[in-house]
């Protein structure tokens, strides 16, 4: 066996040991999460689940009142599901590009990280899944468009779709009701990349009058300890001209915004981002927030509001000073990586006002945390009260192996739930037992 392989296999082996067990994940859910002093590690505590698969006749778990099924399966590591305006589903498999370890550590993240699936190869493309009758049974699945490089974020404006690679928006003439794109595409503007691209997606979304495509840059690193040269740019969110692809910073310091959504009546954009890591398994909650155009929110300085982070040099008081606390703790190392507003009570009359949010799960805490849907309550436009479970069970009972993990969530044009599954490759399909 490779030496660095023998070493990182060893050090696994003792990194469980190395942290004490997370608290009660409730009490980090809303405006004011519960925040522990953070802990030091020489090297940062990792638990994942090995990867086991769903079983024929598995699923996993929904409230009472709602069925969920596979709508598409067998895919490439699905990451985002978007619908159409005919109803046709947009499903993007992809993967990251593959760059090689920056550090050790790198290494052996990457190693434990694996046994949760997400060293999965990615198709490189998107699948378009066609169910006319709305019964959740596909009549087509074909493949759209593939040879892309590591998509993720996609949207359809006016003629166009455009996808959001991860160094560059590339845009493509399409008509939904197409089932294949042929034109080459034209790109749109560059997106921050290069050989580490430690945080390789990018999310995107459109404004709600089509003119501008809000897109979502993670960091890269978990707190800057690839130098702030390589940071320039990242952990931010781009407002592009859909037009002309002129780009600037609308927001900064979000560590990882992997998602992006338009809240329905307001305009307001929203996202889910995926704090940093290895200071405790009570730290940091990622979060659902309102993002205001100019504001920043702490990384890599700080966290939730003014709490410094003591790694990061040198510090810097006045941005620590402007940061601005998320809207909403989820609790720590869920990793959200999807959300999507509702659109009334097409599930369930308690899911009638507020955001879906798919929960990856975690990789450096235990017990484990996410690896679930959940709904977050909005009142008066903003989230507020406890998260209700939606899609449960991709962790399996025993907590050591996983059959699934969510990503990205929309809703198709019957109000159906859509779940993309990346290591269940899987598309997962929830609705009311009695339709909509």
């Amino acid at each position: 066996m490779h030496l660095r392989a023998t070493v990182g296999l060893a050090l696994l082996a003792s990194i469980t040991a190395c942290s004490g067990p997370g608290g009660d994940p409730s009490r980090q859910y809303g405006a004011n999460p519960y925040l522990p002093e953070p802990e030091q590690y020489l090297i940062p505590p990792m638990s994942v689940p090995q990867v086991v698969g769903w079983k024929s006749g598995e699923t996993p778990t929904v409230p009472a009142g709602m069925r969920i099924q596979a709508m598409a399966s067998g895919l490439m590591h699905p990451r985002i599901v978007y619908p159409l305006p005919n109803g046709d589903v947009l499903v993007v498999e992809s993967n990251g590009p593959g760059t090689e370890p920056f550090r050790p550590k790198d290494y052996i993240q990457g190693k434990v990280k694996a046994r949760a699936g997400a060293a999965a190869k990615g198709g490189n493309r998107i699948t378009l899944v066609r169910d006319a009758n709305g019964d959740g049974v596909p009549e087509l699945t074909t493949v759209l468009v593939d040879h892309l490089h590591s998509p993720y974020g996609v949207v359809w404006v006016a003629g166009t779709l455009y996808v959001a690679n991860t160094d560059a928006i590339i845009a493509f003439p399409f008509t939904p009701g197409q089932t294949k794109i042929t034109a080459p595409g034209v790109k749109l503007a560059d997106l921050p990349a290069g050989p580490i691209d430690h945080h390789w997606t990018k999310s995107m979304v459109a404004s709600p009058d089509g003119s501008k495509l809000y897109v979502g840059v993670g960091s890269n690193s978990n707190i800057t300890e690839n130098g702030m040269a390589v940071e320039e740019g990242r952990a931010a969110i781009y407002e592009v001209d859909r037009l002309t692809g002129a780009k600037r910073i609308y927001a900064t310091g979000t560590r990882n915004p992997t998602n992006l959504a338009i809240q329905p009546g307001t305009g307001q954009l929203f996202a889910v981002v995926n704090e940093r890591d290895e200071i405790g398994p009570d730290l940091v909650p990622d979060y659902l927030t309102s993002i205001k155009e100019g504001g920043f929110y702490g990384w890599p300085y700080s966290y939730w509001g003014q709490h410094v982070d003591v790694r990061v040099h040198p510090q810097n008081p006045a941005m620590v000073a402007k940061a601005i606390k998320p809207d909403y703790g989820l609790s720590s190392h869920v990793a959200a990586l999807g959300v999507t507003f509702s659109q009334g009570e097409t599930l369930s009359p308690r899911l009638g006002n507020g955001a879906f949010v798919g929960e990856h799960g975690s990789w450096d805490r235990e017990p484990l945390n996410g690896y679930k849907v959940v709904f977050v309550p909005f009142v008066n436009g903003r989230p507020n009260g406890t998260p209700v479970p939606v899609a449960t069970d991709f962790l399996a009972s025993d907590h050591k192996t996983v059959r699934g993990r969510p990503v990205g969530v929309a809703l198709d044009r019957t109000g159906a739930l859509l779940i993309a599954d990346d290591v269940g490759n899987t598309v997962w399909r929830v609705s009311g037992v009695a339709g909509r």
